[in-house]
């Protein structure tokens, strides 16, 4: 465990961070499966919104940047498929 007060501040604040990625990155791929599974009409409503997660997703860190193209980049391919 740490000794220094800054040390165990860190430690909070990392565990904080953790948690909220965490539940970020969770929503994210409940919302990802959620479209995957949506009928044709409601792909295209729900897309935009998913798209706008993953990018922020990428902003935060929390996943690479090309990882949030790539998803994007099925998404798309498969929202435009059930059209």
């Amino acid at each position: 465990m740490a000794n220094h007060k800054a040390t165990k501040k860190d430690a909070r604040q990392a565990a904080k961070r953790r948690d909220r990625n965490r539940y970020y990155g969770k929503t994210t791929r409940n919302a990802i499966r959620d479209l995957k599974a949506a009928d044709d009409k409601q792909m295209g409503e729900k897309f935009p919104e998913v798209a706008g997660m993953i990018d922020k997703l990428a902003k935060r860190g929390i996943i690479h940047k090309n990882k949030a193209a790539n998803l994007k980049s099925k998404l798309a391919k498969k929202v435009n498929a059930a059209k």
